[in-house]
């Protein structure tokens, strides 16, 4: 089922908290992520119609009101991200590898998403500013030239906001380094 996501992103972890609660209460959606992330911020990221999501959007973003640091919706997101962000996808066979580090949990999201649309590729991981100084990155697999085109789609979405930090294809992995993102 293709789903909705939303998600905020606040410098206060109390009001997180509450803005959370709040998201859960306004409308008929799904919690994701509630988490306090590097440095010291909190995020709440939901999934559901997008009626619901921009209303439970829309409550937490008034409990939140000058804490919020950024709020995302992206409606119609590729089935791949939801796990990804859980660290639950199973990827086959070792391949070449694509990764892309961001400022910006949005800005990881939305490219991640941009690239699971614009190549037959397998996120392995979406990981959301946790242990890592509130930054964010994606790593996925496929063949060298899948690789290749979701780079492009995804560092375009940084690059238009600022918000790349790097990007690499590796063709050729050894299989330790491959087990090891997965």
């Amino acid at each position: 089922m293709i789903r909705t996501i939303g998600l905020i992103e606040l410098n206060s972890i109390v009001k997180g908290i509450e803005s959370a609660d709040a998201m859960i209460k306004a409308a008929e959606v799904d919690l994701i992520l509630a988490n306090a992330i590097c440095p010291g911020k909190y995020i709440v990221l939901i999934s559901g119609d997008v009626g619901a999501v921009k209303a439970a959007l829309e409550a937490g973003k008034e409990v939140g009101k000058q804490y919020i640091v950024d709020d995302l919706i992206l409606p119609s997101i590729h089935a791949q991200i939801i796990n990804a962000i859980n660290g639950s996808t199973q990827v086959g066979e070792v391949n070449a590898i694509g990764a892309m580090e961001f400022f910006s949990i949005a800005t990881c999201i939305v490219a991640a998403d941009a690239a699971a649309k614009a190549a037959a590729i397998n996120l392995i991981e979406i990981r959301l500013g946790f242990a890592i100084g509130g930054k964010s990155f994606v790593t996925f697999s496929g063949d060298v030239s899948e690789v290749k085109e979701a780079i492009e789609a995804g560092s375009t979405i940084g690059k238009q906001n600022g918000m790349l930090l790097a990007k690499v294809v590796i063709p050729a992995p050894r299989k330790e380094l491959f087990e090891k993102l997965l």
